[in-house]
């Protein structure tokens, strides 16, 4: 069911939702959260989708923040709310409101937002694009127990990673952090098989992929080893290998599917290591809504190195994508930042995992 209301507010929307609980015969309120999505009119489908795939995990109200930017200076201090309310077989397994905000609203959207929230349940702020570099300063964002970012759609995604740290406050998380949980799980899983000592890594993926800068600042930080950083033309993370006293572990994946796990002395075993979709990535950051202090400190372990890096001007490595790397991380980290800042354009992007 769809409620379309035009030039609207915050208790006209309260009172469509509870219209549109009983028509449908379904009064009570169960949801567990809502999750507030902050995104523009041309990825808010997408992001609405996956919100609503994650639903069936998560029974969630959910409200997205379209924030319209007039190009007529005379309608741009024309404050107008509009919205639209789902409920039933439009909303997943919990409620919908889409809001679109122009004129002067647009600056005060948690105005509009805060009336709209569950109370006694928690908040969960999503920017699928255009992340503010400090969320927990952001309006919407200090509404939230838990702030999620994405530095893939970023056009500078090791600057903005430097940003995450610097401005890291607790329940801030990034998907790009998530999409490398399938790998630090096998990682992990593999190094409790064997008794070994690590004396080196090295993490093999796209340019410009933040999770495979994440990944390589996690290893680097929990094994307190050197770590390689090699470029591969994707897709995403390809590769990863450790140096042990016992011989490599290699954990291999060339077509984004289907991984090899390589232990010296075991035979070689295929690994489900595909992908994720966006709507598997959300899920699995609404089932745990406390800090996450693993995360807090691989990135900031990197946080020297990315200034650093960002500061440093280098040209672009002739040939296109070398087919290895042999640096520290720092140096892993600060290649990266060099070509972004020569190149001076959108950085390469590739599916989610």
């Amino acid at each position: 069911m769809k409620i379309d209301l035009t030039d609207t507010t915050a208790s006209k929307i309260n009172k469509a939702l509870v219209k549109g609980r009983r028509a449908i015969g379904t009064p009570a309120v169960g949801m567990v959260l809502t999750l507030v999505i902050v995104t523009d009119e041309e990825n808010a489908y997408d992001a609405l989708k996956a919100a609503n795939d994650a639903s069936r995990e998560h029974p969630s109200r959910t409200l997205v923040v379209i924030k319209r930017v007039s190009r007529s200076p005379r309608d741009r201090t024309k404050s107008r709310l509009d919205a639209e309310v789902r409920v039933g077989a439009d909303a997943g397994t919990g409620e919908t409101v889409v809001l679109r905000l122009y004129g002067d609203v647009v600056n005060h959207a948690q105005s509009v937002v805060l009336p709209l929230l569950l109370p006694d349940a928690p908040v969960v702020v999503w920017w699928p694009v255009d992340a503010p570099l400090d969320p927990a300063n952001d309006p919407l964002g200090a509404l939230a127990q838990r702030r999620v970012t994405d530095t893939y759609a970023s056009e500078q995604p090791v600057r903005d990673l430097g940003a995450r740290a610097d401005t890291y406050t607790p329940g801030d998380t990034d998907l790009s952090w998530t999409r490398i949980t399938p790998w630090r799980s096998m990682l992990a899983a593999a190094l409790d098989q064997v008794t070994v000592d690590v004396k080196g890594v090295e993490v093999e993926g796209e340019e410009f992929n933040p999770s495979c800068e994440l990944l390589a600042m996690w290893l680097a930080d929990r094994l307190d080893v050197p770590v390689k950083r090699s470029l591969s033309s994707g897709p995403g993370l390809t590769a990863v290998r450790m140096d042990t006293n016992h011989g490599p572990i290699v954990l291999d994946r060339a077509d984004g599917a289907l991984a090899t796990l390589s232990i010296e002395g075991q035979p070689d075993r295929a690994v489900a290591l595909k992908r994720r979709e966006t709507a598997e990535l959300i899920a699995e950051e609404l089932r745990r809504l406390d800090p996450d202090d693993t995360y807090a400190s691989a990135l900031r372990f990197g946080v020297e190195k990315l200034n650093v890096a960002s500061a440093t001007d280098g040209a672009p490595a002739a040939g296109g994508v070398p087919a290895a790397v042999e640096t520290p991380v720092e140096e892993a980290v600060k290649a990266p930042a060099k070509k972004a800042a020569a190149k001076r354009a959108p950085a390469k992007k590739a599916a989610a995992k």
